[in-house]
């Protein structure tokens, strides 16, 4: 299943207080779970004033139906066509 990255322009994301980002969570996770186990949330990077998501799902328009349903902004949605690390050096 492809995955993609999700850019999040939010001003302020790393002022966000833990409390905060639990609530962000919370809401994330009660739409994925609505909408089934197609679409999953890998993890989040929070910048200064952007969170980029990864997720795992079908489509782009599977990830923009959860940002619509849980009031996300999705600014760019960017799905990856590799992964490289350190190790890929050794090939």
């Amino acid at each position: 299943m492809p995955k993609y990255v999700i850019e999040r322009e939010l001003p302020g994301a790393g002022r966000l207080t833990p409390e905060e980002l639990a609530g962000i969570a919370r809401t994330s996770c009660s739409v994925l779970s609505d909408l089934g186990p197609s679409i999953q949330w890998v993890h989040s990077y929070v910048t200064a004033d952007k969170i980029y998501c990864v997720y795992i799902a079908p489509d782009e328009q599977a990830i923009r139906e959860h940002a619509k349903r849980g009031g996300f902004p999705a600014n760019r949605i960017s799905e990856v066509t590799t992964t490289i690390d350190p190790t890929t050096a050794e090939a």
